[in-house]
């Protein structure tokens, strides 16, 4: 984690920490979150199995949800520092990519523009 005192917070609702749970009893404990940048599937949060998602020297770990590491690119990280992220899960169709992939509910981001 960064000591940046204007590093973003990363929190999830009930919903989001119930697929994190339910995607843990099928694959196991050992996942990662990565904020998606754009690209295949847009800006959604990205949950993988570790080894699966290689994180790099400019990846920057945010926090834990659902006791799942959470981690954004440092460009991304730059931009949105003064955010407040807020992982959620609705109804649809997961990132391609991403566990919840299957499950009819896929991890959405919420943000609020913090300015400490």
């Amino acid at each position: 984690m960064t000591d940046d005192p204007a590093q973003m917070t990363v929190s999830a609702t009930p919903a989001a920490l119930e697929l994190i749970g339910s995607i843990k009893e099928r694959v196991g404990h050992d996942l990662l979150f990565h904020q998606s940048g754009g690209c295949c599937d847009g800006s959604a949060p990205m949950l993988f199995e570790q080894g699966d998602y290689i994180i790099g020297d400019q990846d920057v770990l945010i926090g834990e949800i659902g006791a799942v590491p959470f981690y954004i690119n440092a460009d991304q990280y730059a931009r949105w520092k003064h955010t407040d992220l807020t992982i959620d899960a609705i109804d649809g169709i997961g990132g391609m990519f991403s566990l919840e992939n299957g499950t009819g509910r896929r991890f959405l981001t919420r943000s609020d523009i913090c300015m400490r």
